[in-house]
């Protein structure tokens, strides 16, 4: 999603302290981090945030890692997650936000860190064959990802392009994932836990369009391995 630059989004973040721009020190740590046991679960390409400060803000007892990478969107994430939590007359004590390419993500999380969830909502299709591997869930993504999810970790992804998904079912099988629940209409088939709609799934259902989902794990073998 292309967005305007914003003025006063770096001079808000450098001062949120819930917003850091260099996570890589901390990779390995992250319990260390939030100070607590509590498992983490990990948004990538956050957007405006509406989604991960509602899904933060209600389940306290999970630390939550936002990411993306320009800093107008990561301004407008910081300021819907400040006012969630306003209104929630709650502290954010257990989500951080941060700046970083997805595709290098490996320099900040490590299997030590023991991400349990994945959530991956309304990525950039990349329809082109020749731009397929930046796709977010794309075998050689999935295949990083496995190194730092726990054991009995998951990935949810959501989107609204028909070929994006089909795809992403054989990358899932590719990358020793299985699909433990999908669906190709997820608002008559809800198969996620307290559907929490993003604004592009408010924009894409209002267009007509159904909105394609799954739940994946890591292959029985590879948990038993």
């Amino acid at each position: 999603m292309r967005i305007r630059y914003k003025k006063w989004a770096r001079p808000e973040l450098e001062a949120c302290k819930f917003f850091i721009d260099d996570p890589n020190p901390i990779k390995g740590k992250w319990k260390e981090k939030f100070k607590n046991e509590s498992p983490i679960y990990l948004e990538l390409g956050c957007g405006k945030g509406a989604f991960i400060s509602s899904l933060a803000s209600k389940n306290l007892d999970i630390n939550f890692i936002a990411v993306d990478l320009v800093d107008p969107m990561l301004g407008l994430s910081k300021r819907n997650i400040e006012k969630a939590y306003k209104e929630a007359e709650l502290e954010p004590d257990n989500i951080i936000l941060t700046r970083h390419d997805i595709e290098r993500i490996f320099e900040f999380l490590s299997k030590e860190d023991k991400i349990m969830r994945i959530y991956i909502n309304f990525c950039n299709p990349w329809p082109r064959p020749k731009h397929k591997k930046k796709r977010l869930t794309h075998t050689k993504q999935l295949k990083l990802y496995r190194e730092f999810l726990s054991d009995n970790g998951e990935i949810y992804f959501k989107t609204d392009d028909d070929g994006l998904f089909e795809d992403s079912l054989k990358y899932f099988e590719e990358a020793e994932f299985y699909i433990i629940n999908k669906t190709y209409n997820l608002h008559e088939e809800n198969i996620f836990e307290n559907n929490i709609e993003t604004e592009h799934e408010k924009m894409f259902t209002e267009e007509g369009k159904k909105i394609k989902a799954l739940i994946a794990k890591k292959k029985e073998e590879e948990i038993n391995g």
